[in-house]
């Protein structure tokens, strides 16, 4: 399954995590309101750079304050239609944000299981796994990039102490940036 940043080109599709790798994300809490939501500096320069080289760029999170009643979804929606403008306005693009709100772990559609790829797939159909990046904070992002048959990028945002190499992760990088930036080489 592995591959090289080379083979990428602008048929591929990307998944991005949110929280962690778009955003700074909060520790041990929510993102509950567009005031709390604030980009990494590396996300508003890598963003217009993934534009140009991804066909579908979808972002898969999982969204448990919601589900356990520590947010609403409408809060939720507002942030991500926030989050889509402010996005667009640098030279982004996003085709879609799908979220999981269930607080069960083994829901279908809750990262590390695979259903979030199997909703863009079913609104993408030109999506082609194989041809298809995660990139994540956690873990679980490198799992579900596996459990739906995706190449993975590991970003050391948040848990640097993730161990690499690891059979989950094809690549490490610090930040957003520094994946755009080794892609547009």
């Amino acid at each position: 399954m592995s591959f090289n940043l080379s083979d990428i080109n602008p048929n591929w599709t990307l998944f991005l995590d949110r929280d962690g790798v778009i955003n700074v994300e909060k520790d041990n809490d929510y993102i509950k309101t567009w005031n709390e939501f604030e980009f990494y500096n590396e996300s508003i320069e890598a963003l217009p750079i993934l534009a140009n080289l991804f066909k579908t760029i979808v972002i898969t999170t999982n969204q448990k304050g919601v589900g356990r009643g520590i947010m609403t979804e409408s809060d939720l929606n507002q942030i991500h239609e926030n989050m889509l403008r402010t996005i667009e306005t640098i030279g982004g693009s996003i085709d879609h944000v799908f979220y999981c709100t269930d607080i069960e772990n083994d829901s279908i559609n809750r990262k590390p299981q695979p259903g979030m790829a199997m909703q863009a797939k079913e609104m993408f159909p030109s999506i082609d796994f194989s041809t298809s990046i995660m990139v994540g904070n956690r873990p679980s992002d490198m799992a579900f990039g596996r459990n739906a048959g995706l190449h993975t990028v590991f970003l050391a945002t948040t848990h640097p102490e993730t161990p690499f190499p690891d059979p989950s992760i094809d690549f490490r990088f610090n930040n957003l940036l520094e994946f755009a930036n080794a892609i547009s080489k």
